[in-house]
């Protein structure tokens, strides 16, 4: 009798702390061994198996020409501040201001520890000269992911086939190591999930729905109801489901976020995405680079 009651008191009893192990606070599982998430962690997008810092540093402010009007050293300065705080991941586009500076920004820099994203607008032309280029641009061998600009209509993946099937070439030959899609309205984004051919999403999202993806196309750089943040979520779910690597954008509203409790708001709600592999900020001063970071800090240690 007294045996049996023994072994149930255990069996109890092991149940709880396992409970309470599971249930710790976060510093207690520190203490214990589990990392702290941070700003700047090393992390994998999707299933490319392609490692970025959590956090990137967008260089298309107001199309680069904000960035643009502070001067090539400044701009240069900024990138070099931001790698220095253990930004490894850089978002450029043709269309950018900034395009011809990327190269000199980084040169110096350990090429294998960096992540760059590149666009290329949907226009008539030789794509594998337009990749080619930017190769050159950029001083390197390869970019690690190529996307397709701005999609704002239902039907691109038809409209753009050869311009993917180039992308594909590009991969095939080592110029480019993933290919994806940036999306600026909501029929774009569906088709962009519904094809086999993305890997890589930058999706336009923050809670207050301002310039997400919503279902006019006319409207895609204007800001959105927040009524249109529900379908760009659930799109981020479907990604996840096929192992897309998927990074946000626009997360303080087009740079319109003023307000502190926007920023903040906005940081919460991405870093609280389990979809989001990453995120990526358009910065033109260092202090803004440390406001990120320490918001982003802040919002993982809550969120565990």
């Amino acid at each position: 009798m007294n045996a049996n009651y023994s072994r149930r008191q255990f069996v109890k009893i092991s149940s709880l702390a396992a409970g309470a192990v599971a249930l710790a606070p976060r510093g207690v599982l520190k203490a214990q061994g589990v990392a702290k998430r941070t700003a700047v962690d090393e992390v994998t997008l999707g299933n490319t198996g392609i490692k970025l810092s959590r956090l990137g540093m967008g260089t298309g402010v107001n199309g680069g020409k904000d960035q643009f009007a502070l001067g090539k050293d400044h701009f240069i300065n900024l990138v070099h501040y931001a790698y220095d705080q253990g930004i490894r991941y850089f978002d450029c586009a043709e269309a950018y201001a900034t395009f011809g500076w990327l190269g000199d920004a980084i040169k110096g820099l350990p090429r294998e520890k960096l992540f760059i994203q590149s666009k290329i607008d949907a226009k008539p032309g030789d794509v594998l000269a337009k990749i080619d280029h930017h190769r050159s641009i950029y001083n390197t061998d390869y970019v690690d992911s190529m996307l397709i600009h701005c999609m704002v209509k239902e039907g691109w993946t038809d409209e753009w086939k050869q311009m993917m099937e180039a992308y594909v070439q590009a991969k095939d030959k080592g110029w480019i190591r993933a290919k994806g899609v940036s999306c600026h309205d909501l029929p774009a984004l569906r088709e962009a999930v519904a094809s086999d051919w993305t890997e890589v999403h930058l999706v336009r999202v923050n809670p207050q729905g301002h310039h997400v993806d919503g279902q006019v196309p006319e409207v895609w750089n204007k800001p959105s109801p927040a009524n249109d943040v529900a379908p760009v979520l659930a799109e981020l779910k479907t990604m996840r489901e096929k192992g897309r690597g998927i990074i946000g954008m626009k997360i303080l509203g087009n740079g319109e976020f003023v307000n502190a409790e926007d920023r903040e708001k906005s940081i919460r709600f991405a870093m609280a995405r389990p979809e989001l592999d990453a995120v990526v900020i358009g910065f033109k001063e260092t202090n803004e680079v440390d406001e990120a970071i320490e918001r982003i800090n802040r919002a993982l240690a809550e969120v565990g």
